[in-house]
């Protein structure tokens, strides 16, 4: 009966080979693909000036509404769902980053939309709301249109007066740095255009095109990681960083100089 037993036991060998491929193999293919880290530095962040009218009601420990108004990645093409898209997850941020204040945060993103469709409904998707903040993320749809300001930025000032005649502060979103929008030769363009807007205004901005380039350029990052299979919107990952981030700089703008840049790098996702 020596075959016998040797066969035996050599089955019994390949079986425990097979289990223990089946219970080790998954997790050293995991740990060759680390969990993605958001840690996008505050100095990139960072907004230029105090958010005052939000900090006059947290102060005042009153309702705060922010409304974001875009296109669609405001809206949250590319997210698996609207839980996941920027807005969404910036209310859920800013309930972590300040747990006692109530902080409603509305989407008023449309797709497709460029500046000029955005100001036509400003009064009912804006002003209306009574907001306390207004995030406006603009630009992407013109620079993959091929239709750039002709204006020099007439449109956004027209814009931003009026998000200002309500009080609220702003805060102005550039394009996001995906594939289908830095092929474009216009993009840095449209990109300082909006920068340049915002100094001049003396509003804030938050620098998606910068933090967004900064994963591909210093993280390595394929664009496969932070941008949707679509090669223009963002997906979940991104719209989470991008919502942490965005928390953080709302955050320290409506608390300076309270909290000082060294009291909210432990914020820093």
């Amino acid at each position: 009966m020596p075959g016998i037993n040797l066969a035996y036991r050599a089955m019994k060998w390949t079986t425990a080979v097979a289990l223990f491929a089946t219970l080790v193999l998954p997790l050293s293919a995991r740990a060759e693909t680390p969990a993605l880290t958001c840690d996008t530095p505050l100095d990139l962040i960072r907004l230029a000036n105090p958010l005052s009218h939000v900090a006059q009601k947290l102060a005042a420990h009153a309702p705060i509404t922010i409304v974001a108004i875009g296109s669609s990645s405001t809206a949250g093409a590319g997210a698996s769902s609207p839980a996941k898209n920027y807005p969404s997850q910036l209310a859920v941020e800013l309930k972590r980053l300040f747990p006692t204040h109530s902080i409603t945060v509305l989407n008023r993103g449309v797709g497709g939309e460029e500046v000029d469709d955005m100001l036509k409904r400003f009064d009912k998707a804006v002003v209306a709301a009574k907001p306390d903040l207004v995030l406006w993320q603009l630009g992407t749809n013109s620079v993959i249109r091929d239709q750039m300001f002709t204006d020099h930025g007439a449109a956004i000032r027209d814009g931003l007066n009026k998000i200002r005649s309500t009080g609220a502060d702003v805060v102005l979103i550039d394009p996001q740095f995906a594939p289908k929008v830095i092929v474009k030769a216009e993009a840095e363009h449209m990109v300082e255009l909006i920068a340049t807007t915002a100094k001049v205004e003396n509003v804030d901005l938050f620098r998606r095109f910068d933090v967004m380039k900064r994963w591909r350029e210093a993280d390595h990052m394929a664009f496969e990681s932070f941008v949707s299979p679509d090669g223009l919107h963002m997906n979940d990952w991104s719209y989470a960083c991008m919502a942490k981030g965005l928390g953080v700089a709302i955050a320290e703008a409506a608390q300076q100089p309270v909290m000082s840049a060294k009291a909210m790098a432990h914020l820093v996702p």
